[in-house]
Parts: C-alpha cells; sequence; structure tokens
C-alpha cells in the first residue's frame, strides 16, 4: 500500500484508504446509458462499477486537532451484504491506513461526516466478539450538518436504505455529537461548502493555505467520469439541485485553481478542471503527494 501525503497551510494532509466496493453502475450515471459510461469506466458481470472509499486525515499544526472526514463502510455488514456490494477490505482498510502513517483511530480528535450514507460512516463503530455495537474512536466528535441529521433520523422511503440504523444510532446516543450549520468554519482554512442535491445537507470540506486549495468532493462529484454536466447519479434525491450546484462548483473550482479530491474514484485521488468550448474536462490528473 502506497499512500499519499502533502502539506497545505498549517495542515498535513494523509490519504487513507478505507476498503473498495462495487455499485450497479447504472444507479451510479442515472439517464445517461451504459453504452456512453461503459467506456471510461469497468463494469462486472452484475453491471457494478469499482468504488473506492478514499478518506482524508487532517492535522492541523495550529490546533493540534487530527481531524477525519468519512471513514468507509466499516466491517458491520453480515456475508449476504457484503456480497452484495463486494466489499473488499483486502486492498486496504481503515485501520491499516492510519496505520501507514504513524495513527491510531485513538488519535482522531474529530470526524467530519460529509453525510450519513452507510459507505461514509459505517466505520465509526463495530461489533466486538460478543456482538455489541462499539465507537471505533474513543476520543472523536461527530460533526453533521443540522439539516443532513434530521434527513438521516427521518429518511424519506427512498433513501431509508442508504441510513442503517446500527450506524446512525450510536452516533446520536454517543453525547459527542455536534451539529453544526451550513458554511460551517472548523477553523481558520478549514470550512465546509454545502450542497444538497444528492441529500439535503451534505459538506464538503474545504482546506485552504500556501495559495492552495483542496476540496473533499464526496458524492457531488465521486468519479473523475462524473464531471460531465448531466452526468449525474440516480441515487441523488433531487438530480436538478444537483446540476446546478455541480455547475457553480465547477465555475468555482476552474476560476480559483482547486484541486478536487475525490472520494469514490478507484483510479484516480486529484483532478483539476478546465472548460473548453463550454464543457468541462479533465485539465490533470494527481495524487495528494503531488499538490
Amino acid at each position: 500500500m502506497d499512500l499519499s501525503r502533502t502539506t497545505v497551510g498549517h495542515f498535513n494532509l494523509y490519504t487513507i484508504e478505507t476498503g473498495r466496493f462495487r455499485l450497479d453502475g447504472g444507479a451510479m450515471f442515472g439517464v445517461v446509458p451504459k453504452t456512453l459510461w461503459s467506456r471510461h469506466i469497468d463494469v462486472d458481470d452484475k453491471n457494478r462499477i469499482p468504488m473506492a472509499m478514499r478518506c482524508l486525515l487532517i492535522k492541523s499544526n495550529k490546533t493540534g486537532k487530527l481531524y477525519l472526514v468519512d471513514n468507509g463502510t466499516g466491517t458491520k455488514f453480515n456475508e449476504k451484504m457484503s456480497n452484495i456490494y463486494d466489499i473488499d477490505h483486502d486492498h486496504s482498510s481503515l485501520h491499516s491506513s492510519l496505520e501507514y502513517h504513524g495513527f491510531s483511530p485513538d488519535d482522531i480528535t474529530d470526524i467530519i461526516f460529509t453525510h450519513l450514507h452507510f459507505d461514509h460512516c459505517g466505520g465509526t463503530t463495530f461489533y466486538d466478539e460478543n456482538g455489541d455495537i462499539k465507537h471505533t474512536f474513543k476520543n472523536a466528535q461527530y460533526h453533521v450538518t443540522k439539516t443532513h441529521w434530521d434527513t438521516a433520523t427521518d429518511p424519506n422511503a427512498r433513501e431509508k436504505a442508504s441510513f442503517l440504523r446500527d450506524n446512525i444510532k450510536p452516533i446520536g446516543e454517543s453525547e459527542r455529537l455536534n451539529l453544526v450549520d451550513d458554511h460551517h468554519q472548523y477553523e481558520d482554512g478549514l470550512s465546509a461548502l454545502p450542497v444538497n442535491g444528492h441529500t439535503i445537507g451534505q459538506q464538503l470540506p474545504k482546506i485552504e493555505g500556501d495559495g492552495k486549495t483542496i476540496v473533499f468532493t464526496a458524492d457531488l462529484l465521486p468519479t473523475h467520469v462524473h464531471v460531465p454536466l448531466p452526468w449525474v447519479m440516480g441515487y441523488d434525491m433531487h438530480p436538478t439541485t444537483t446540476l446546478k450546484e455541480k455547475q457553480d462548483f465547477l465555475d468555482d473550482a476552474i476560476e480559483n485553481n482547486w484541486y478536487l479530491f475525490l472520494e469514490h474514484d478507484a483510479d484516480r485521488e486529484i483532478i483539476q478542471i478546465e472548460k473548453e468550448d463550454g464543457k468541462y474536462r479533465i485539465k490533470e490528473f494527481l495524487n495528494l503527494q503531488s499538490v
């Protein structure tokens, strides 16, 4: 395992790979036909595409805090569910990636949840040998937007399958849950951009310093293949909202030369965007080390 790292302002940033899984390609690309999207990404005999669960560790040399953005599916799925999603922790895991960079779960002071779908928050807890749920991060505060917490705890029928009780309930009962407003400033140089198309109250962490900006794109832009505007996930609750948010986001990324950190792309870690003849396209592929 070769995980990258870099420094932005007073932050040290580390790539944390928490495993791989697969999701239905049709659902991942919505109205875009398979004849188009399959040219750009591998698909298996069950119509599933490979997905990373790539999280970001942010060490603040100013406040001493150690933030983890999302934490993957975790290990609570039974065999049936693991097979459905082809969960692969042999590729990488939360614990091995933290250890690679010299950290342990007990070192984490803050977890920033982009949102609480199972592939973003499942690693918060685990089953012990007695089948009881335990918290992975004993010293961490859990940060979720207020609007998203309302959504996660009272979901509509369409989104309900993504909010698993064994993930959500322990977070709410932990007494470490911190509900934040949109555009929350975690500290100088670390803030969050709110987006509501994929799910209400998703937050995208934004790290700034030394004239550089990295934005964790979560499910607004899950892979580099999703850069074209109409390529929006079928999973999104409000696809037309995603369309507008995505356009505004990509325009800002181009104007401000942002580096976009991709959570779910199995092959690409960071991209920069440009616009040509009215269409958005990849300007450059990078990894965290090369930022």
